[in-house]
């Protein structure tokens, strides 16, 4: 069986890779973001009490199905799976308004942290491994992304 026809077929790794989007072969961090947009216009009907809590359950879920992922392709965070950034996204656009200029914004400077891993991204994302350690380097980014677009919320709204 190939490569993409396993990750297509297998349920842990059909969510692992983002729906098939952690396998397009150019920054496929990128294209798992993408998937996250929809997602996040689905959740935003949602009170915030709610969206915290199914993006926080997307993000413990996803610290399972990364780790078992990774274990089953035999390779730690593999750059086809994308739930982690999927996850980010999420994180990054709490509390946002649904408008096509927020979800560009918060997309771009998630992109931005997740791609330049500044301290503490970077260390976390060499030092801590499994599950955990896949999503925890996309979830700082998501924060430093959020803490920016709140600020400018909150000032420019």
């Amino acid at each position: 069986m190939s490569f993409n026809k396993t990750i297509l077929t297998d349920p842990v790794h059909l969510l692992a890779f983002g729906f098939g989007s952690g396998l397009l072969p150019k920054a496929p961090g990128t294209w798992g973001t993408l998937v996250a947009i929809p997602i996040w216009l689905g959740l935003s009907f949602l009170s915030l009490q709610h969206y915290l809590l199914v993006t926080l359950a997307l993000t413990v879920f996803g610290i399972w199905l990364c780790g078992a992922s990774s274990k089953k392709l035999g390779v730690h965070d593999h750059g086809g799976i994308v739930w982690d950034e999927i996850c980010g996204y999420l994180v990054t656009m709490i509390a946002l308004p649904l408008t096509w200029y927020w979800a560009l914004a918060g997309f771009a400077l998630f992109r931005f942290f997740d791609i330049i891993k500044p301290w503490p991204i970077k260390w976390l994302d060499k030092k801590v491994h499994g599950g955990f350690g896949i999503m925890i380097d996309d979830l700082i980014a998501a924060v430093f992304a959020a803490i920016i677009l709140q600020v400018f919320y909150r000032f420019i709204g």
